[in-house]
């Protein structure tokens, strides 16, 4: 303990922003869709691993990581489009149960292709050459790809921003998402609202996967991980909160991070320590709504 500098600590706490990053990408996804839908999406990790295996193998056919970078997103998200549309449109207004239990069922499904196409083992998913390396941040050097990965999620927030704040759409979306029967009312369609909602939660996600495979590797069991972490996120930014989501996701990369300075082996149980002091003190999270999920 004695040995600890302010740079190793500065430099952990840098670490722990970018593992957080991660979190607010999953999460605030996963805040999306249930926010408006009232979907617990338990495949949104299985979506997440998809991103990563979809980057994987195009950049396999000769593609790179900046044509993934648009072409993950858009190609998961579509594949939301289709999930939605076929599978989960069907069970609205049945209960918040029946969809958590359909998509259970289909992240192992998901998962299960996945090993049937590209095996059970891991990949490596090679940092870009231009990322690779590491840079002086004053406290000391610090990896070039964990930087892009902050910057390229505060670029995601930005836009998410912009849209939901400054076009109609955007205006929809958080109207139902504080009272859905306000969006009936005014005559929107519902459904298409719904539809485009849960493919740009699923295409972040998928944008996630991509940006986390080269910090973990890519395995068909990395959504799953994350998964029990990014609801950990959720419950203490609270359910359906896209500012939460943010606010949450980058505390417990901080925490989980400064935890792994210090007891490395307690670094998974502080968050859910962490899950249950906010519980405590505030049971609906920090912008959470009581009574959300009754």
């Amino acid at each position: 303990m004695a040995g600890l500098s302010f740079d190793l600590i500065a430099l952990q706490l840098f670490a722990g922003l970018a593992l957080g990053a991660i979190y607010v990408l999953f999460a605030i996804g996963l805040s999306l869709i249930f926010g408006m839908l009232t979907v617990v999406n338990f495949a949104h990790g299985a979506f997440y691993m998809v991103g990563a295996y979809v980057g994987l193998y195009l950049i396999s056919i000769g593609g790179n990581f900046w044509l993934c970078l648009v072409a993950v997103p858009l190609a998961v998200g579509v594949f939301g489009l289709a999930v939605e549309r076929v599978l989960i449109r069907p069970l609205y207004g049945r209960g918040i149960d029946y969809p958590l239990l359909l998509t259970f069922g289909l992240s192992y499904v998901m998962v299960e292709c996945v090993r049937i196409a590209f095996g059970k083992t891991g990949y490596p998913f090679d940092t870009p050459e231009v990322l690779q390396g590491a840079v002086d941040i004053g406290v000391g050097y610090f990896p070039l790809y964990r930087l892009f990965v902050i910057g390229a999620t505060a670029v995601v927030l930005l836009a998410l921003w912009l849209f939901l704040e400054k076009t109609s759409f955007g205006l929809i979306i958080r109207a139902g998402a504080r009272d859905p029967q306000i969006v009936r009312v005014l005559g929107v369609d519902v459904s298409r609202v719904w539809l485009i909602v849960f493919g740009i939660g699923t295409a972040i996600a998928g944008f996630a996967g991509l940006l986390a495979a080269p910090l973990q590797g890519v395995i068909p069991e990395m959504g799953g991980t994350i998964l029990a972490e990014a609801f950990v996120v959720t419950v203490v930014g609270g359910m359906g909160s896209i500012g939460g989501a943010v606010l949450a996701g980058l505390l417990v990369g901080v925490v989980v991070s400064m935890t792994s300075l210090f007891a490395p082996e307690m670094a998974k149980v502080s968050i859910f320590a962490l899950m249950a002091i906010v519980l405590i003190v505030r049971p609906q999270g920090f912008f959470g709504r009581a009574g959300l999920m009754s």
